[in-house]
């Protein structure tokens, strides 16, 4: 038996990443987003959805630009952290020790302790009710070296011990139990 509930958004689990905005220094700015995701392959697109009443709302209408940054289980505190304290009140890079690095391709920093950094450039801004939806084009993708592996030229997330965010709750990303198009594979 199943229970009818309002209309909601439970598509759990959600990536848990830290959005990093700002053109200089004293504008920098990290917010904690799970409203996020891909949208296009080719060309490569994501969104994120923010609050009008967030602090980087006004740098990310200004700049049009923003880094997505993949947060890890040594990053959860500073996930959750810059997640419910404002940008307008502390220095959120400071707070949680982290650092700023120039991004290559668009006017916003990356995050040096992330695995990856996704660079977007903002096409489009969707007011949805809610949270806006900033519609954007991957423009650079900046990985650690230290989860390439050198013989395959792959790149290993999965060794960066990634953590999702599911209905309030951190998660630490569990075990692989297929990759894409196992269940058709020949053996």
């Amino acid at each position: 038996m199943k229970q009818n509930w309002k209309p909601g958004t439970l598509i759990y689990p959600l990536p848990a990443v830290l959005v990093s905005c700002g053109s200089t220094e004293d504008e920098y700015n990290l917010l904690t987003i799970s409203w996020t995701g891909t949208i296009c392959s080719n060309p490569p697109m994501c969104y994120i959805s923010v609050r009008k009443e967030r602090h980087s709302y006004p740098i990310l209408v200004k700049n049009k630009a923003f880094v997505i940054n993949l947060t890890t289980e040594s990053m959860a505190r500073a996930t959750d952290w810059c997640g419910v304290r404002s940008g307008a009140k502390y220095d959120k890079w400071k707070e949680m020790n982290l650092t700023p690095e120039k991004a290559q391709l668009v006017n916003a920093p990356i995050i040096k302790e992330s695995p990856l950094n996704i660079e977007c450039k903002v096409l489009e801004i969707k007011e949805l009710g809610s949270h806006d939806m900033f519609i954007a084009k991957v423009v650079n993708v900046q990985a650690d070296e230290q989860f390439m592996d050198t013989k395959t030229g792959e790149f290993k997330l999965s060794e960066s011990k990634l953590i999702a965010y599911s209905h309030g709750n951190y998660y630490k990303l569990g075990e692989k139990i297929g990759k894409f198009g196992w269940t058709v594979q020949k053996k």
